[in-house]
């Protein structure tokens, strides 16, 4: 597989990957790929180990029904096949702090961590606000040819180089 300047894989070959994994996914499954109701599950079963019954009167938990189910085996493989992609290529490193990040705003770990962790906190209200995430609308709603689909992934795009564009851009 030719490598790119960056070590990565070939974007098309990933891509249709990508696609193979989602027909199979509707095959074998009946679902369509998505990732943000496995947290919010987990997040439900975790309660429900507290010992909280709050999950069973819950009106939300009753919809999503907390559970280890296919979706999280999915996010499980992405985790472990993007570690063995990284490892089989030789661009697996820990950073603390990427140097892009580190080159625009400095080598503050607190920062970079609230700044992550601020990050996550407004993808995942938004991504259940709209009830699905980028891949559930995106990726699986282009599947389907739906103009929700379409619709979806054009904004995803739009604020990804919005916010890129803010915090990536050149200065002077």
């Amino acid at each position: 597989m030719k490598k790119y300047d960056d070590g990565g894989w070939n974007p098309y070959l990933a891509g249709a990957l990508v696609g193979v994994l989602a027909i199979l996914s509707v095959g074998i499954t009946g679902q369509f790929l998505g990732a943000s109701t496995t947290f919010v599950r987990a997040a439900g079963a975790i309660e429900q180990l507290a010992g909280s019954d709050r999950v069973e009167t819950n009106p939300y938990y009753q919809r999503v029904s907390p559970r280890f189910d296919w979706q999280a085996m999915v996010l499980i493989g992405v985790l472990l096949g993007a570690a063995a992609a990284a490892m089989h290529d030789r661009s697996f490193k820990v950073e603390r702090i990427p140097p892009m990040w580190k080159d625009r705003f400095g080598g503050n770990l607190w920062k970079r961590g609230a700044v992550a962790f601020l990050g996550g906190i407004f993808a995942m209200f938004g991504a259940r606000l709209a009830d699905g995430c980028p891949s559930g609308h995106g990726l699986s709603g282009l599947m389907q040819l739906s103009i929700s689909g379409f619709i979806s992934l054009a904004f995803f795009f739009a604020g990804g180089l919005l916010v890129a564009n803010l915090l990536y851009r050149k200065e002077g």
